[in-house]
């Protein structure tokens, strides 16, 4: 049906690749594309029957990314790069006419921060081109946002409070990891905590906000507010929202670690000098670190991630949860990744095939709560990632 090209080759990368791979009826071509060669070849050669061709490719130059998109001339582009490489990729999408779907908005270098302005500035160029782009079809942001489309279109009518719950009760066996990039990962988490009310986003100090939140089969984890990309757009398409929030599980070990790493300098995101060169605190944590992309053999355990919702139906309060469990084992069985990178990577290769069925099609920039969600959660459940829903469910928020 369609060719894609895929730029990244990391965990997520590979969890993309063996999906696509597994279905030639949509994906009848499929370039891997990375800085690194080599972990193309890899993941090919997993696959296996000559379905994946691969290349290199330097994300941040837009000449060559412009030069590889016109060489093989995809269908869609599939960015799951480096966030810092979202605007250079959209640059090339735009130069030669091809679709665009990413897993995570764009954050600058040199500053940890994490909003959609620059992506929706790209809006009117996209539109006057007649280019779709996708934005945050992962899980969170992603799934969540589209279960909270599913929530405003068949169960509320209004929704007034919002919380994105994330669980990784996973167990790698490792002192300290972080389950994707440790330098997109460890900034993220260790950022000031933000959450929307009462029209005004709300400033916390980072795991200020804590609580145990019990999760289906896994039970009571404690629970930190943290603030994440998918709040900001969804409190511009949804905005009978009171409040929007969002929690994600850390155990005391981690944290310990992490206290330690920013206390020592070592999430520092500014150059520093060592015998006589430059280096950036955070990417020499990220060189000593496990790699993310080869936890998955001895992990062990689920994730859980959904949407605890309230809000009007029919003039009377509702309560809703929605979510996806997913099994690290079972991830590492299927793609060789573990649950963090299936739980991307499903939903970007479905969000492709919405775009190829022509489901998800419309000139402009996108975020995925603003296309419709039934297809697609049709689909990601058929691809891996079931999902549950509960009414009237004590939310404990």
């Amino acid at each position: 049906m369609g060719k894609v090209l895929i730029i990244g080759a990391g965990g997520v990368g590979t969890v993309v690749a063996v999906k696509m791979a597994s279905l030639p009826h949509i994906f009848s071509d499929i370039m891997l594309a990375s800085r690194t060669l080599e972990k193309c070849e890899a993941i090919a050669r997993r696959v296996g029957g000559n379905r994946i061709k691969t290349a290199r490719v330097d994300a941040d130059n837009v000449p060559e990314l412009v030069s590889l998109i016109r060489s093989y001339k995809p269908d869609i582009v599939v960015n799951v790069a480096l966030p810092y490489q979202d605007l250079h990729i959209m640059d090339a999408c735009l130069e030669t006419g091809v679709a665009y779907l990413d897993t995570a908005n764009y954050e600058p270098l040199d500053e940890a921060k994490f909003e959609y302005s620059w992506q929706w500035a790209y809006n009117d160029r996209f539109r006057e081109a007649g280019i779709t782009a996708i934005l945050g079809c992962g899980f969170d942001p992603g799934v969540t946002s589209i279960f909270t489309a599913r929530a405003a279109k068949h169960h509320f009518d209004e929704i007034h409070y919002l919380d994105i719950v994330d669980c990784n009760a996973g167990d790698h066996g490792k002192a300290f990891a972080t389950n994707f990039n440790p330098e997109i990962n460890i900034r993220e988490v260790t950022q000031k905590g933000k959450y929307w009310e009462n029209g005004k986003w709300v400033i916390t100090e980072p795991h200020e906000i804590h609580m145990p939140l019990t999760y289906p089969e896994i039970g009571p984890r404690e629970s930190y507010l943290i603030y994440h990309e998918e709040l900001e757009s969804l409190v511009k398409n949804y905005p009978a929202i009171k409040r929007a929030r969002f929690w994600m599980t850390f155990g005391q070990e981690y944290l310990t670690h992490l206290r330690v790493i920013q206390n020592i300098g070592m999430a520092g995101i500014e150059p520093v000098m060592y015998e006589g060169k430059e280096i950036v605190p955070i990417r020499f944590l990220k060189a000593v670190l496990p790699d993310p992309g080869q936890l998955g053999e001895n992990y062990s355990g689920l994730t859980s991630i959904g949407c605890r919702i309230r809000g009007l139906k029919d003039g009377k309060e509702k309560s809703y949860y929605i979510y996806n469990n997913c099994s690290h084992e079972e991830a590492y069985r299927e793609t060789g990744a573990q649950a963090v990178s299936y739980t991307t990577g499903v939903p970007a290769v479905t969000g492709a095939i919405m775009y190829l069925q022509g489901l998800w099609k419309k000139a402009g920039v996108f975020n995925v709560e603003e296309f419709d969600p039934d297809p697609f959660l049709e689909k990601v459940a058929e691809l891996g990632l079931p999902w549950h829903e509960i009414h009237g469910a004590d939310l404990e928020l």
